[in-house]
């Protein structure tokens, strides 16, 4: 079953249940998928792969808000972004804890054979790919940066 498919659902159950905070959160899913099958050059169906970029960067946007709304002390904005990511990370991949990027990461330097910091793309570029939807880009980055630095 195809995301936008199971989100559908999702809606509908939202809708049925009387459940606006989390129709609100399906319906920004439904909408960046739907824009992402739209867009120029975009395929007649998303790849899983397209779809979590997708969902990440819904979340990754909530974020932003979510910080942004609470240092500005607009507790009520705050709490719609929150209640969002709530309902959107279910939609992902479990997320690796630090321990375990690390460890991953580890395991690729060794097989690489990096030895410094001038070799952090190489790492980067195969453990973004391979961890996609497992963790995010920044953590990445900072693991690989400590380990090899």
């Amino acid at each position: 079953m195809s995301l936008i498919t199971k989100v559908d659902q999702d809606i509908k159950q939202a809708m049925l249940a009387k459940q606006p905070d989390r129709l609100r959160g399906l319906r920004a899913i439904k909408s960046a998928l739907l824009l992402a099958r739209t867009e120029k050059g975009a395929a007649e169906e998303l790849t899983a792969e397209a779809e979590i970029k997708v969902l990440q960067k819904l979340i990754k946007q909530r974020k932003e808000s979510a910080e942004i709304y609470k240092t500005q002390n607009r507790d009520d904005l705050y709490q719609i972004e929150m209640e969002e990511m709530k309902v959107i990370e279910p939609y992902l991949p479990q997320q690796m804890t630090r321990f375990e990027i690390e460890g991953y990461i580890q395991e690729l330097i060794t097989r690489l054979g990096a030895t410094s910091v001038s070799e952090m793309g190489k790492v980067m570029g195969i453990a973004s790919k391979e961890l996609t939807g497992q963790a995010d880009g920044k953590t990445i980055s900072e693991v690989v940066r400590q380990l090899l630095g």
